[in-house]
């Protein structure tokens, strides 16, 4: 949220000069490190049909071992460790690691596919300063609103349903029923909620809060403590919460909506008439990556069409080569594009920190 301060945050990444530039990528050094989300890097050990690691090992050699982290705060962490050369940061992230030189400027003229991103994501504010690139985009998505279609025979029309006490449509109280994400970030949340029902408060962006807009946003969230039966940051958890604990409506991931779905739950998700908040993953490089030609390659492999669209069909997401949605270079099609929300862009409000 954007209180006193913030920009002096701006001017330092604007002004602090950090690892010079890659300038060519050679051979590599048979070893990657990555930090990613659940469901980012697949083997086939899950399912066979899912599987864009082992193509890349045979063709160049560079071995992944991949480090999975469960929120962006880990992610932070273990890049403050050091030892790993890539991570895949969400964007109440991404501006961290870059204020806090642990990423490095990437250089788009090594990436042959840079042309495929789609325009809309190449100059993203949550990796983009000052024109230089400190990542690239790996997937997107909105943080949508999941339901139980046994309570909810239409899809919800408002986040009411998890922010304002009331009854569900099975004549039974939303409180004990609900959840909320567990982290910071959830506060713009509450401000896109404020956006739509208190505009007084003249609330233009969720990630910039005045300190009145502020206050009015926790006020809100300490009120929606009341209906709240547990905070989620882990997929699974939050899945087994909708099948065993009775939690009928919560934001969500597509990630939640597809597993539940493939289970054959009554599941179903929605962006409400509020909008949304919704992340931009990006890849970005450790400042001192201890393979960087590898990471360079690693980069370079993501933005390959099947592997977006295999990706994006597997985590839910939307991929960030628009082609692959209807390519047909792997399993996803035009119409599984527009259930992970690619339809929903101009809804979204990306995570983002000032």
């Amino acid at each position: 949220m954007k209180l006193m301060g913030t920009g002096l945050l701006a001017l330092a990444l604007a002004t602090t000069p950090l690892m010079a530039q890659v300038t060519a990528v050679g051979a590599g050094e048979g070893e990657l490190d990555i930090i990613a989300w659940p469901g980012y890097m697949e083997r086939g050990e899950s399912d066979k049909a899912f599987d864009w690691i082992t193509k890349f090992e045979t063709e160049t050699g560079c071995k992944v071992n991949a480090k999975t982290a469960g929120t962006s705060d880990e992610m932070v962490t273990l890049m403050n460790q050091g030892g790993f050369d890539l991570v895949t940061a969400s964007g109440d992230a991404s501006l961290r690691l870059i204020a806090g030189k642990k990423v490095q400027e990437i250089n788009t003229g090594l990436i042959p596919s840079w042309d495929k991103v789609d325009p809309r994501l190449k100059d993203g504010a949550w990796f983009t300063v000052a024109g230089k690139h400190y990542g690239v985009p790996y997937q997107w998505g909105p943080n949508v609103l999941m339901y139980n279609t046994d309570v909810f025979k239409d899809a919800p029309t408002s986040w009411s349903v998890v922010f304002e006490p009331g009854n569900l449509p099975d004549g039974k109280p939303n409180a004990g029923r609900v959840q909320a994400y567990a982290g910071p970030i959830y506060v713009a949340d509450a401000a896109l909620y404020l956006m739509a029902h208190k505009p007084d408060l003249g609330i233009t962006n969720p990630y910039e809060l005045t300190p009145p807009q502020y206050a009015a946003a926790l006020d809100l969230l300490r009120g929606q403590r009341k209906l709240v039966s547990r905070y989620w940051s882990d997929a699974a958890v939050q899945t087994d919460d909708f099948k065993n604990e009775g939690i009928v409506a919560s934001t969500s991931w597509p990630y939640q909506v597809n597993l539940l779905l493939g289970e054959k739950f009554p599941i179903g998700s929605t962006v409400p008439s509020e909008g949304a908040t919704g992340w931009s993953d990006t890849t970005m490089m450790a400042t001192d990556a201890p393979h960087p030609n590898c990471a360079y390659k690693w980069m370079e492999h993501t933005l390959n069409s099947n592997l977006q669209s295999d990706l994006s069909v597997w985590f839910g997401s939307v991929p960030v080569v628009p082609a692959a949605c209807t390519d047909g270079s792997g399993q996803q099609t035009a119409e599984g594009c527009k259930a992970n929300g690619a339809e929903t862009f101009d809804k979204i409000h990306f995570w983002t920190t000032p």
